[in-house]
């Protein structure tokens, strides 16, 4: 998945947690907290990767073995300074962006690009990229993963944009706006 339609779908998880759980729109911190945890695996390993000192794009960012011992560590300081929410916020974030690199391997059969899921203890081999998922009848043109996920973009932005913006004031704030 495109490293923007993880903060999109990182915001339409948290934004459904919030209306199920209170009813609400999401709140300003807690958006952003949402959106760091969906971008940090990418900011993590995007970096490593261009840097060359790992061969693929998802790595130790990627990994169950880093991402619960911190969301278990984020939770806790959160739930210590009674900012739990912000621990929730986060871990759904990250999560999402961790559940949503894994249906693409499944559906196209690719199940040796999960290895991320583990790694290093399971090897992460080259990511082959886009993924068809199917044709389009009477055009003969094939749909890709890029498709839906353009169609995810466009609605997180919508929604995000539909509540009012959350997370942008504080930063609008630190800006001196």
């Amino acid at each position: 998945m495109q490293p923007v339609v993880h903060l999109a779908v990182g915001y339409l998880c948290y934004a459904g947690y919030t209306r199920r759980r209170y009813g609400s729109v999401p709140g300003e911190y807690p958006t952003l907290a949402a959106i760091l945890g969906a971008a940090l695996p990418d900011l993590i390993d995007k970096p490593i990767w261009l840097a060359g000192v790992v061969d693929v794009g998802r790595t130790i960012g990627h990994s169950l073995l880093l991402v619960v011992p911190l969301v278990i560590v984020v939770w806790l300081v959160t739930r210590t300074r009674d900012r739990e929410i912000l621990g929730v916020a986060f871990a759904i974030g990250i999560l999402s962006h961790i559940a949503t690199d894994i249906p693409w391997h499944v559906l196209s059969g690719d199940y040796h690009e999960l290895g991320f899921l583990l790694w290093p203890i399971t090897p992460m081999p080259e990511y082959t990229g886009t993924k068809p998922l199917g044709t389009v009848p009477g055009l003969e043109v094939t749909a890709t993963t890029l498709w839906l996920e353009a169609v995810i973009l466009v609605a997180g932005v919508a929604l995000w944009w539909a509540d009012g913006r959350p997370g942008t004031a504080p930063l609008r704030r630190t800006v001196g706006e």
